[in-house]
């Protein structure tokens, strides 16, 4: 067990930079994590029927009929946009906060 090469090593000077992420209070309950598992189902599985507005289904080619098994969703629908809108949703209020365009209260 010499004193090999770890990448550990080279991490190190970086490593206060990093944010750390804090350890739980408490304990989360079973209970507590089956629900929260069923309403992230429950949003997941209304979101992959509801369908786009102004979307009109075609019978013409899908060009990710493969992909639908991966990205998890239906021609049309609300799963197809994944997570742009969220993406997208954020840098706007981050760029309006930090224009003063809004307010922001970060307590």
């Amino acid at each position: 067990m010499g004193g090999g090469f770890r990448v550990l090593h080279l991490v190190r000077p970086f490593l206060s930079f990093l944010p750390e992420v804090q350890t739980a209070d408490r304990k989360v309950p079973f209970r507590e994590k089956v629900i929260y598992t069923v309403i992230s189902l429950f949003i997941f599985l209304v979101c992959s029927q509801l369908p786009l507005y102004g979307i009109h289904s075609t019978t013409g080619a899908d060009p990710f009929y493969w992909m639908r098994v991966i990205l998890a969703s239906s021609r049309g629908t609300v799963m197809e946009l994944g997570i742009t809108p969220i993406v997208t949703s954020g840098l706007v209020m981050q760029l309006l906060a930090g224009s003063k365009i809004i307010e922001v209260d970060n307590n």
